[in-house]
């Protein structure tokens, strides 16, 4: 049995914990905040509350598995029948483009996808379906070599080394894709609304648009921050001893591995093995190891509770332009009103609001609770970006540390860690340091 300190309580280190401590270490989770979560948690006022951060996921099985291999499956801590607590959304988001014209993108059908498209415009539902499944082969060698596998990025199997190797980017290759630039703007809206500059992305990571199709986008019922409290729970049960309000200083490395965590509060936690479960740059330890890579900045939030009689929208519209804006109705809010959030991109001159009545979506009357976030108040309170790292091209991919880095006993996981951000990369690189580190 090892002592483990998880540095970091986002749903990387809660994911990481819970695992560990199935398999039989003796878990300790610092987190430098008062509360869980990171960036997976709720934003409450006047009644109203809201996802702070993701509101939907992808590849649900990574949740599944999870929770089967942490102790009882999702359903039934849900108090549901089956495994599964978590719920399909028909549609992924709303596309509204600059021509007026819109595209409601389904998830977890091809079909769908095609007739979708086809709508707007004969022809561009093939043209789709021909760029998607072009990732089928190189979400298969991924799935097998990189997500679900650890890896050394010198001894990689020779068809993943040249995938990450290959100079083409998303861009270049949206545009031999697509004559028309509605289907181009829908494939790059992930990275786009992630703060990336398409011409850093590499052409794989463009796998994202066939992991929506094959498997849609997921939520829990009441919001996807519900989460943090089913894994707090977990911990719980695990008997993993969990330290809030206590920001970790430095991993100590003594004889060239891993012995302890620092504390602010003056003190070491000790340690056989350490996952740094935040971004790698706060610990002077691995600072050095990642000093190339920048993080990947959030757009500016806005928290809107909204009365009266508001527009009836899916679970995402984007309005495409610039700026750009995502608005996500969901959350909880008193009887009679709704709950929005909108993140902006782009040349923000104007409030949001402004913006989006010109677009014919005007509630400025209809606010009655508002809470504005700027990037950095969200990094601050989430010590980091749930963005991760930020593409720079393709050497980007061997500069995230993790599952293991350069200092022995260290593992990392995370948004700024292997394989990347989003809840279910973050998923996978929980598993994977679970599967580096091995049984008690």
């Amino acid at each position: 049995m090892a002592r483990v300190v998880i540095v970091g309580g986002g749903y990387g280190g809660l994911a990481s914990a819970v695992r560990l401590a199935k398999l039989g270490h003796d878990v300790t989770l610092a987190e430098a905040s008062e509360t869980l979560g990171g960036a997976l948690t709720s934003i409450s006022e006047d009644g109203f509350t809201w996802d702070a951060g993701p509101d939907a996921l992808l590849v649900p099985a990574v949740v599944r598995d999870l929770f089967r291999k942490s102790g009882r499956p999702l359903g039934p801590e849900l108090g549901l029948e089956g495994d599964d607590g978590l719920v399909p959304l028909q549609v992924v988001r709303e596309h509204r483009f600059a021509d007026t014209s819109v595209l409601r993108l389904p998830g977890g059908s091809r079909r769908a996808q095609v007739e979708a498209f086809e709508g707007l415009s004969p022809g561009m539902g093939e043209q789709w379906d021909e760029y998607v499944h072009d990732y089928e082969e190189v979400w298969d060698l991924l799935r097998r070599h990189y997500f679900e596998e650890p890896w050394q990025p010198d001894a990689l199997p020779r068809d993943v080394a040249r995938l990450f190797g290959s100079r083409d980017v998303l861009y270049k290759h949206l545009k031999r894709s697509f004559r028309d630039d509605r289907p181009a703007t829908v494939a790059a809206h992930t990275f786009v609304a992630d703060g990336h500059d398409l011409r850093n992305v590499p052409t794989w990571a463009g796998v994202i648009t066939y992991l929506e199709q094959c498997f849609g986008a997921w939520t829990l019922p009441g919001g996807l921050h519900g989460l943090r409290d089913l894994l707090a729970a977990r911990l719980a049960t695990r008997g993993v001893t969990v330290l809030v309000d206590t920001p970790v200083r430095d991993i100590e490395v003594r004889g060239g591995r891993a012995v302890a965590v620092s504390t602010t509060r003056g003190g070491e936690i000790p340690a056989d093995v350490v996952v740094c479960a935040v971004d790698p740059r706060r610990m002077p330890a691995l600072a050095s190891y990642v000093e190339r890579t920048m993080p990947a900045i959030p757009p500016v939030v806005t928290h809107l509770g909204l009365t009266g009689d508001v527009p009836d929208l899916p679970h995402e519209t984007v309005l495409h332009g610039d700026p750009m804006l995502v608005i996500r109705p969901g959350g909880r809010a008193p009887d009679g009103c709704t709950a929005w959030t909108l993140h902006g991109r782009g040349r923000l001159a104007e409030d949001m609001l402004r913006v989006l009545a010109r677009a014919k979506i005007d509630v400025r009357d209809n606010v009655v609770a508002r809470i504005d976030r700027s990037p950095r108040e969200l990094v601050t309170d989430w010590g980091g970006s749930p963005h991760g790292v930020l593409w720079q091209g393709r050497h980007t991919v061997r500069q995230r540390l993790g599952p293991r880095t350069p200092v022995e006993g260290v593992y990392a996981v995370g948004a700024h860690a292997t394989p990347g951000a989003g809840l279910a990369y973050v998923g996978l690189g929980a598993a994977l340091v679970a599967t580096e580190v091995g049984p008690a």
